[in-house]
């Protein structure tokens, strides 16, 4: 029977510097096999996280251009109106009415689903490929801090995706909703104390997520160097703090008041 064994190492080293040996047979070398290039790139880990990577730049300028689009909001209900009917309104009459919007919504659907599949899968193959390591305490507590909040940030966003959807979107969760009313179903939606507690945590969760999707992107794209560290640390906190403080801004606006049905009272 193969055994882990630990390699000599002078008097007094602790576990972080011991190294593994095993002495089982070779570990085969598995690549993916089958089908045409994009499926077999697709299967490997590298592939996976490009995937992420490229899938996670295309949700962040969504996001970012979303929360720079509803800053509308404090200029009052006819310019949010008239910023929400432009959007409707868009490339028309290339396209049909709200044809860009339809156009959008089946690609990051796409994203979303090819971005929450690559995560998962990466999950299951290092889960199967985990053997004993050994890593400082202070590099566990750091890996084991950005997976979990990874997972859990992502099953609350993709959660708040449903829930905002039926609220602004659809409207049946939002009982005052009238189609192409963008500011009032806003406005009253987050007059709700519940629902504005629901969009406070999960655009926490988002920053957190963002923050962490943003820095780890650049790894995966092999944009990884001591030198371009520090630029990558603050674009990913630029990312995660800008979404935080422009997208907590509007429950806490409207339940403050500053906001209303009526009109901005400030």
């Amino acid at each position: 029977m193969p055994e882990l064994t630990t390699a000599e190492t002078p008097a007094g080293a602790d576990d972080a510097d011991r190294l593994v040996r095993w002495e089982g047979p070779p570990i085969p070398n598995q690549k993916p096999t089958g089908g045409p290039w994009p499926v077999r790139f697709y299967r490997s880990q590298v592939g996976k996280k490009w995937v992420m990577a490229v899938t996670g730049i295309i949700m962040i300028g969504y996001v970012v251009a979303h929360a720079v689009g509803n800053l509308k909001l404090y200029t009052g209900e006819e310019a949010f109106n008239n910023y929400a009917d432009f959007l409707r309104h868009f490339l028309y009459p290339i396209l049909p009415e709200s044809g860009f919007l339809w156009l959008m919504r089946p690609i990051l659907l796409l994203a979303l689903i090819f971005h929450v599949h690559a995560a998962a899968s990466l999950t299951i193959q290092n889960r199967k490929a985990r053997t004993a390591t050994y890593k400082s305490h202070r590099e566990y507590i750091a890996a084991n801090f950005a997976s979990r909040s990874m997972r859990w940030t992502g099953v609350i966003i993709f959660l708040f995706i449903v829930f905002h959807i039926l609220d602004l979107t659809v409207g049946s969760a939002n009982p005052d909703f009238e189609h192409g009313a963008a500011y009032n179903n806003l406005v009253l939606s987050l007059e709700r104390p519940a629902v504005a507690a629901i969009y406070i945590v999960a655009n926490l969760a988002l920053g957190i997520h963002l923050f962490h999707g943003a820095w780890s992107m650049f790894q995966s794209l092999g944009w990884n160097s001591p030198r371009f560290n520090p630029a990558r640390r603050w674009i990913a906190w630029a990312i995660g703090a800008f979404v935080i403080v422009v997208n907590l801004s509007f429950p806490i606006t409207i339940l403050a008041g500053w906001v209303t049905p009526e009109g901005l009272r400030f």
